[in-house]
């Protein structure tokens, strides 16, 4: 192989792809790179440096058609950076094999994703930023598998009859939405001037955990932790050897019990914003699914880039898999849990042609859901 024309690097946090070929700026070849111990693929994030910056170079993920989820290719662009804070849209090819778009003209370095990345970088700035507010305590409430702390931020004063919410991310790692989301979340809620963060803190006390997954994250992972495990397949019994994040969070809500969760993720495939609920646990109990349909009403007037026409197939009486977080905690706390789903491709109700669903519209919609959980406060109270 001779002298690159484009040099490809993903050696950095969250950075996920490999070359194939780079020789011709026609055809820069590259695959993006298994989860550990898994078999999992379908983020990457990577940067392109081309050696002449006028000149257009045509990269191709050669593996996009072997991915986890190759429909979430179609219909989808890439994202854009050159200067890692603003993100835009590339147009995107994919024949059902490979994902192919352009490098340049105009610059010789920009970073391409898979959707705008969140590094452990920012995650550590928001911890911080929040952690300092009045009324917030961050704890560590346990190690990974790689070292790194599980943080979590209790914001409110616990006290009898408040309701106990549980509010987590990231569970799988490339689903960077959603703590994008988390910012909006958590902004608003540490906001001592928004008339409906002091309302919900006069009632509730919060625990938010922004990144369940951050072994993961570091990766470059899409679903699963350092040892290959999908966080969302481990509720019912996890492990300190194999998935430490989910046993130290269950541990902790078992401890202060939950009234209210929700667990924030993404979609490969639906171009949505829709919300999964618990229909299948065995002890499914009316009052849940009207909590359920209240919560999801109220955000669908609130914020026009959630709908309630599309989303995942409802499961059948008691064939609700009790291994995923929404489901267990439903069941085992009798309470309102929700799994609440983003796209990394544009939203096909309300479009964004330069930068589709984004992290501007991610955070826009946590505060949004803030508003929503306010509304269906009073009914959650008489439960």
């Amino acid at each position: 192989m001779g002298e690159s024309i484009v040099k490809i690097s993903a050696a950095f946090d969250g950075g996920n792809i490999e070359v194939v070929g780079a020789n011709e700026p026609g055809d820069i070849r590259l695959r993006i790179r298994r989860d550990h111990e898994s078999e999992f693929l379908q983020w990457f994030y990577f940067r392109a440096t081309a050696d002449n910056p006028g000149e257009v170079a045509r990269l191709r993920i050669v593996n996009a058609g072997k991915t986890t989820y190759p429909d979430g290719f179609r219909d989808y662009r890439v994202v854009r950076s050159v200067d890692r804070i603003s993100w835009t849209r590339v147009e995107t090819e994919f024949d059902g094999e490979t994902l192919s778009f352009d490098h340049g003209p105009g610059h010789s370095t920009a970073y391409y994703a898979y959707f705008a990345p969140y590094s452990l970088e920012r995650h550590a700035d928001l911890i911080a930023r929040i952690g300092q507010r009045a009324g917030v305590t961050h704890r560590v409430v346990g190690t990974t598998l790689d070292g790194r702390d599980l943080d979590l931020l209790h914001i409110g004063e616990s006290a009898p009859n408040r309701q106990v919410c549980w509010i987590i991310g990231r569970q799988h790692p490339g689903e960077t939405m959603a703590e994008w989301w988390m910012e909006g979340w958590l902004d608003r809620l540490t906001d001592s001037n928004d008339p409906v963060s002091r309302a919900l803190l006069s009632q509730c006390v919060f625990n938010v955990v922004p990144n369940m997954n951050p072994d993961g994250s570091h990766r470059g992972h899409l679903r699963t932790n350092a040892a290959g495990a999908n966080l969302n397949r481990e509720w019912m019994a996890p492990s300190l050897e194999r998935s430490p994040e989910v046993y130290w969070v269950r541990q902790a809500m078992h401890q202060t019990g939950v009234d209210f969760s929700l667990d924030v993720h993404g979609d490969e495939v639906l171009p949505y914003n829709f919300i999964a609920g618990f229909h299948g646990i065995p002890s499914l109990k009316s009052e849940q699914l009207s909590h359920l349909d209240t919560f999801s009403s109220h955000l669908t007037r609130i914020n026009p880039d959630f709908q309630r026409e599309h989303g995942y197939p409802i499961n059948r009486p008691g064939q609700g898999n009790l291994t995923m977080c929404t489901n267990y905690i439903a069941e085992t706390f009798g309470c309102l849990a929700m799994t609440l789903e983003q796209p990394f491709k544009d939203s096909a109700v309300t479009p964004d042609q330069v930068h589709g669903w984004s992290p501007q519209r991610c955070r826009a919609l946590g505060r949004a859901c803030l508003d929503a959980l306010h509304l269906t406060l009073d009914e959650l109270s008489a439960r």
